[in-house]
C-alpha cells in the first residue's frame, strides 16, 4: 500500500470532482480525523490515518483491503469510480 503519485492524485480528484464538485475538500479535511487515499495494487482506498498506522504491521501480501474502496486505476492508467463508493460521499453530492 502506497500513497498516490501526483499524477494519480490529480486524475482521481478530477474524476471525483465531477460527482461531488467543490465538496471534494470535505473528504480530506474531516472534523473527525485525518483521512487519505492509498493505492494497493490497482484499487484506491479511502482510509483513516489512525487505521493506516495500525495496518503498517501487516505485510502487503497478506493485506486484502483497508478502508473504503473508492475506485481503481485501469491498465491504461485511467481512474474508474467504484459503484459501491457512491454511498460514502452522498451527503456531499451536488444536486
Amino acid at each position: 500500500m502506497r500513497p498516490l503519485s501526483e499524477e494519480e492524485t490529480r486524475e482521481m480528484f478530477e474524476k471525483i470532482a465531477k460527482y461531488i464538485g467543490e465538496n471534494l475538500q470535505l473528504l480530506v479535511d474531516r472534523p473527525d480525523g485525518t483521512y487519505c487515499f492509498r493505492l494497493h495494487n490497482d484499487p484506491v482506498y479511502y482510509v483513516s490515518e489512525m487505521i493506516l498506522k495500525l495496518a503498517a504491521n501487516i505485510s502487503g501480501d497478506k493485506l486484502i483491503s483497508l478502508g473504503t474502496c473508492f475506485g481503481k486505476f485501469t491498465k491504461t492508467h485511467k481512474f474508474q469510480v467504484a459503484r459501491y463508493s457512491s454511498r460514502l460521499p452522498c451527503t456531499l453530492c451536488e444536486v
